[in-house]
């Protein structure tokens, strides 16, 4: 067991550098000018090293942990219409999660919304999430059109907070998302 354990801590060690690498590389040079090769000399592995932590370069910067939590939130709504219950899920999910620790988030979001090509990879996860929170709404009953609609509003909402919240310093990511929200809710009353 310590031998996995050390590994694991090995692993992560590896991830890390190799994350830190890649964010200095592509602040200074740009995403699509760094090489998988070049990240991973950066961070003193080899190439294959690298591509055991991540099969694409754009996985560094694109994973995103809070997806699978909202649907789920969604759902645990007390049924109301398809914004409101969207809106309710967003701020449940986001009243749980602590504030990022450090300013990867920050500058993972910046180096995405300069990325002509990352842009549209997170135009792709946003609509299967869209798609992921709307179809639960419309299994138990929503209507289609409301709840994709809503669904979309939401998460164009989320991605401008994102942005915003990147190019702030001060800003909280929670604060920033809530304010967002509240334009919707706004906007909706």
């Amino acid at each position: 067991m310590d031998l996995q354990r050390q590994s694991s801590a090995r692993a992560s060690r590896t991830r890390a550098r190799l994350i830190d690498a890649a964010l200095e590389l592509f602040e200074r040079n740009g995403y699509d000018q760094t090489t998988a090769a070049e990240i991973a000399a950066a961070a003193g592995v080899t190439e294959m090293t690298f591509f055991r932590h991540f099969s694409t370069k754009d996985q560094l910067l694109l994973d995103d942990p809070y997806d699978p939590l909202l649907a789920t939130a969604v759902l645990e709504q007390p049924e109301e219409r398809s914004l409101r219950r969207i809106i309710n899920g967003i701020r449940a999910v986001w009243r749980d999660l602590p504030e990022p620790a450090s300013d990867f988030t920050r500058r993972r979001i910046r180096i995405v919304a300069a990325t002509p090509g990352l842009r549209a990879a997170v135009a792709r996860s946003n609509a299967r999430t869209e798609k992921v929170i709307a179809d639960a709404l419309i299994a138990e009953g929503a209507d289609p059109l409301e709840s994709r609609v809503a669904a979309a509003a939401v998460i164009a909402a989320m991605s401008v907070a994102l942005i915003e919240w990147s190019l702030q310093e001060e800003a909280t990511l929670s604060g920033t998302i809530e304010s967002a929200l509240d334009v919707l809710e706004a906007s909706h009353a």
